[in-house]
């Protein structure tokens, strides 16, 4: 992951990325999204968000979209998994 363009945020519960998720992806719940934006500022890549089923990456991709990150929905962590693997 970290020779690509992007990296792959979970914004689901630490509980939810411990069942499963995208290798070489970063967690960060969404309900600490806003606080740890620098985080994301930082990363200086194209950022896809991934959750469950898209809602909350919707949502975050919709927040920081207007904030000015180049930032996308990924949807599900199983069909973000399923695209970086084909």
């Amino acid at each position: 992951m970290e020779n690509r363009d992007f990296i792959v945020v979970d914004v689901r519960t630490k509980e939810e990325y411990m069942g499963g998720h995208v290798a070489g992806s970063v967690n960060i719940p969404l309900q600490e999204i806003v606080d740890r934006a620098s985080e994301l500022e930082q990363m200086k890549k194209t950022i896809i968000f991934c959750c469950a089923s898209g809602g909350r990456s919707g949502q975050a991709a919709a927040y920081f979209k207007q904030q000015g990150l180049e930032c996308e929905n990924g949807g599900s962590w199983l069909d973000v998994n399923y695209k970086l693997n084909q």
